[in-house]
């Protein structure tokens, strides 16, 4: 059985949603132009992979195998409902800013893999640290790349924070310069892939440095 040590690195690192499997990468593109936005976005994938991979772990003795993705769609589809309807009642202006991609949680296929690839085969417990931790690489990886287009085409973070924390945050917003014109390409879609594409440069270098490290420490065989 996988540990929950193994499960935390693969979901925040080693295996993370964005950035080595590459999937949920419309939404993650479409509203990443600002850590708001990322950050929304994120916390609702969040929530869905946690409970959608807690009901399957608890429902996948009585599920036959024909069956099962649709069963795991509907689950996906219900517990994004509620998360829709939620954010509805409660950051109404957020929700607006977000749009379509909250419904569409239910087709990033992210989650339907967890739900098959693991939630299916493991108890409750592992079942629900899988979806927290795949949920929080993907959420961190929205944040920083919202983060990344905003400073470089707004020249800004945190703007528009009162649609997620409300009017007194207000004075979250940082400014970094009044005269900044701002840098179209980076809210537009190829500002979005140019930053995806930082991020993953960045952890495939930083996965290379201790193998490069370990050839320079290891003496070269020697030849007769």
């Amino acid at each position: 059985m996988t540990t929950s040590r193994e499960i935390t690195r693969d979901g925040l690192w080693g295996n993370n949603v964005a950035l080595v499997q590459l999937l949920g990468l419309c939404p993650l593109l479409a509203v990443t132009s600002t850590v708001v936005n990322g950050i929304g976005l994120g916390i609702a994938t969040l929530i869905t992979l946690v409970l959608s991979n807690t009901i399957v772990s608890l429902i996948r003795g009585f599920v036959r195998k024909e069956v099962r993705l649709p069963v795991f769609v509907l689950i996906i589809a219900s517990v994004v409902t509620i998360i829709e309807l939620s954010m509805q009642a409660l950051f109404y202006d957020l929700y607006l800013v977000l749009g379509i991609f909250i419904p569409l949680i239910v087709t990033n296929c992210a989650i339907i893999g967890r739900a098959e690839g693991f939630a299916s085969r493991n108890p409750v417990g592992p079942a629900a640290l899988d979806g927290l931790m795949m949920g929080l690489g993907f959420l961190v990886v929205l944040a920083l790349l919202g983060a990344l287009r905003e400073i470089i085409g707004f020249g800004t973070l945190f703007a528009n924070a009162e649609l997620m924390f409300g009017d007194g945050a207000q004075t979250l917003t940082i400014k970094f310069n009044q005269d900044y014109p701002g840098f179209l390409l980076a809210i537009l879609p190829p500002g979005a892939f140019f930053g995806l594409a930082v991020l993953i440069v960045t952890k495939n270098w930083l996965d290379l440095r201790p193998r490069e490290k370990q050839e320079i420490i290891e003496p070269a065989p020697e030849t007769v």
